[in-house]
């Protein structure tokens, strides 16, 4: 039985590196490699455009409330851009711009026609009605209509978002310039949805432990796996996972972390949490342990697949995983990272690791371009293919470099945007 006590908190006043700082590291990390002069990595790194916007919408009890809402384009070199729509108390500006950079180097790793873009409004849709989100993302969609579009910047859903509030940005954009649902991604199948993109993340992050056990010979059956978050991506990775005969011996939510050594059953686990509101509070199939216990214990492969920086240096000593897999955007710090470096565990990081989303996003772009449906099978086989290129590219380039698997996707990425860049002549 493991114990709770033998887990650490961390403290509760934590000073984090700044989202952008953390990018920028990475980024610099891989340009020094590449020798890349100073002027190209500040090309590179400066965003094309950023945007804030007053929202003003009005609340069911007829008051007018006020927030920031942003849009950061990053980089188009290499196509359109891409990137999904937050809704977070916690939205700034400096988040929005790392995770548009990020989006820029992601879609490049995985060679999508795509460039970087990020959005985000700094409220608490928890505390909104339906009618208030609704009211909120048109008043928004009003601000930014003229800055994104099917050929410049396509939104898609993330943190606080779903594909509800996609046809509704849909919608009110079209309010505008009439049909063309390619202008937004995510949004529900009966709405020119692609199959398979509500399980894409999950399942890309499955798809690629499956490329990353046999590259380093663990056999799936083998390796004792511990997932943190049970939402979208952490749920659909527990399933893939699961059906893939890899032992899932933990998984957590808010409520806590939940624990069998000889495996959960992740299909009792689905069940449940789809009647309980997707929540994971009173399963008994499981030994119940505080939630920070998880990220702890010891595992062949740990998933971070909630929030981002999880993993600092307070508690990257005690980390005990082999092998981690980001599906998260940034669940390990930078200086995390290096001390998990120097106790050489294997860290698959996010701009590869949780591109599933962003592949199928592309999927459904295409269709609506199309305007033609694929199966759900093309879109798995599809996703498959393209996400065990990007690992393979991946894993040469650190070979080839004697680098981390994060430092050889960053350099494979910026090389990518650095030829479409110098091709186009944006850089002289």
């Amino acid at each position: 039985m493991v114990s709770p006590q033998s887990f650490s908190k961390q403290p509760s006043e934590v000073s984090f590196m700044k989202a952008s700082e953390s990018t920028s590291l990475y980024f610099n990390q891989a340009a020094d490699k590449l020798k890349m002069a100073e002027w190209m990595r500040k090309l590179l790194i400066t965003p094309k455009r950023e945007v804030t916007v007053q929202v003003a919408f009005e609340r069911d009890n007829g008051d007018i409330e006020t927030v920031l809402g942003y849009r950061v384009q990053h980089d188009n070199a290499r196509g359109p851009m891409k990137g999904g729509l937050r809704y977070h108390p916690a939205v700034d500006l400096d988040e929005v711009r790392a995770l548009a950079s990020l989006m820029t180097w992601k879609t490049a790793v995985t060679e999508l026609p795509y460039g970087g873009a990020k959005g985000g409004i700094a409220i608490d849709p928890k505390t909104l009605s339906k009618k208030e989100l609704e009211r909120l993302t048109r008043c928004f969609v009003d601000q930014i209509h003229e800055i994104v579009g099917p050929d410049t910047d396509i939104p898609a859903p993330d943190m606080g978002t779903n594909h509800e509030v996609m046809s509704w940005f849909r919608n009110q954009w079209e309010k505008y310039h009439g049909f063309n649902p390619a202008v937004i991604t995510g949004k529900p199948v009966e709405e020119y949805g692609a199959k398979g993109r509500e399980e894409a993340t999950g399942r890309g992050v499955g798809i690629l432990a499956v490329k990353l056990l046999k590259r380093i010979n663990v056999r799936p059956d083998q390796c004792r796996t511990a997932i943190q978050g049970f939402g979208n991506v952490g749920s659909h990775a527990a399933k893939f996972l699961f059906e893939s005969a890899f032992p899932v011996i933990a998984v957590s939510d808010l409520s806590g972390a939940y624990y069998n050594p000889k495996g959960l059953n992740i299909n009792e686990l689905w069940s449940y949490s789809l009647k309980n509101g997707n929540r994971l509070d009173g399963f008994e199939g499981a030994e119940r342990l505080p939630a920070e216990a998880l990220l702890e214990m010891d595992v062949d492969l740990l998933i971070p697949a909630a929030l981002g920086d999880v993993i600092t240096k307070h508690n990257a000593d005690k980390i005990r995983a082999k092998t981690i897999i980001e599906a998260a955007n940034g669940p390990v710090d930078p200086e995390a990272d290096a001390i998990l470096s120097n106790k050489k565990i294997l860290i698959l990081p996010d701009i590869l690791a949780n591109a599933g989303g962003v592949t199928v996003s592309y999927f459904e772009w295409v269709q609506n371009r199309q305007h033609y449906r694929w199966t759900l099978d093309r879109v798995r086989q599809e996703l498959e293919k393209t996400l065990s290129d990007a690992f393979e590219n991946v894993w040469q380039q650190s070979a080839i470099h004697d680098v981390s698997l994060r430092t050889a996707a960053f350099m494979l990425a910026i090389s990518r945007v650095q030829r479409a860049t110098e091709l186009a002549g944006g850089a002289v």
